[in-house]
């Protein structure tokens, strides 16, 4: 899983980050968007490990199979404690690493990686310390634990306009936009809305296009999205009224098509486990 690269602090329009920031350029960035590549299966790997990880994946399948996530958001979870570390390590091999980030702060600590499999996430709580506590597989749009977490840690608002819209915004209703790149603002402007909107719990980055960086504010269901350029120079910077920004959900025909690929390596791990086996007589 990869180590979460994002410093949690407002920046304005053309700002670059400082030296403290060097943590930022992780990584070049991608000059389009991502397509799907499958993962291949695990190389080096002990064979009943890959058994077990196979077996493991297809339990998942059979689950995804029945479910329909155009009609439910939330679909089968799989528990990976108490998994044995090789057969663990074939799992995360499999499903590779995909563009979304995500950690939630607070008194519980959660680290959630998409895997190339888009809806498919894999879930750490973690304690102080890093030592894992609960470890699972989530089928989502995104955790349901990420929308909980930043409403959770909800506080006053001081902002005029924000508070028009949550007053009368439905709970469906399309996110409200504030583009903070067309106004006018200084930096003093900048510090009281920090003041006026402090950062909530939930810190995520999605690397599907450019560098996005969405992080909660204590608001409810008040975000901030900002895109990077590849010299991480912050090319739009947003405030979003949302439950959930967009960019950071799977759509369910994604999760429909992650059903479709998941079964495909699946299938491609028994091909492997069967080139494995030591041959009969």
């Amino acid at each position: 899983m990869k180590e979460f690269p994002i410093p949690i602090r407002a920046l304005g329009p053309g700002s670059q980050p400082n030296d403290d920031d060097a943590e930022l350029d992780v990584m070049p960035m991608p000059r389009g968007m991502n397509t799907f590549e499958m993962p291949r299966v695990p190389e080096k790997v002990d064979s009943a490990a890959l058994a077990a990880a196979r077996d493991l994946l297809a339990r998942l399948v059979a689950e995804l199979h029945a479910w329909n996530p155009e009609c439910d958001p939330h679909g089968p979870r799989l528990r990976l404690d108490g998994i044995d570390a090789a057969v663990l390590d074939a799992t995360n091999q499999a499903l590779g690493e995909g563009e979304v980030s995500i950690q939630l702060g607070g008194e519980r600590r959660f680290r959630m990686q998409e895997s190339v499999f888009t809806g498919l996430w894999r879930c750490l709580e973690v304690d102080a310390g890093g030592r894992v506590l609960n470890d699972w597989l989530e089928t989502a749009p995104v955790p349901a634990l990420v929308a909980e977490a930043a409403r959770a840690a909800t506080a006053p608002t001081l902002v005029a306009e924000i508070v028009g819209r949550l007053g009368d915004r439905a709970p469906t209703a399309r996110a409200h936009v504030v583009n903070l790149t067309l106004l006018p603002m200084t930096p003093d402007d900048h510090a009281v809305l920090e003041r006026a909107l402090p950062v909530g719990p939930v810190a995520i980055m999605s690397r599907g296009f450019g560098n996005c960086r969405i992080t909660s504010t204590l608001t409810r269901d008040v975000w901030r999205v900002q895109y990077f350029n590849s010299m991480n120079t912050l090319i739009l910077n947003t405030i979003e009224i949302v439950e959930m920004p967009e960019v950071v959900l799977a759509s369910a025909q994604d999760l429909i098509d992650t059903r479709t690929r998941l079964a495909e390596l699946v299938e491609w791990m028994s091909e492997a486990c069967a080139d494995a086996a030591p041959p009969r007589g």
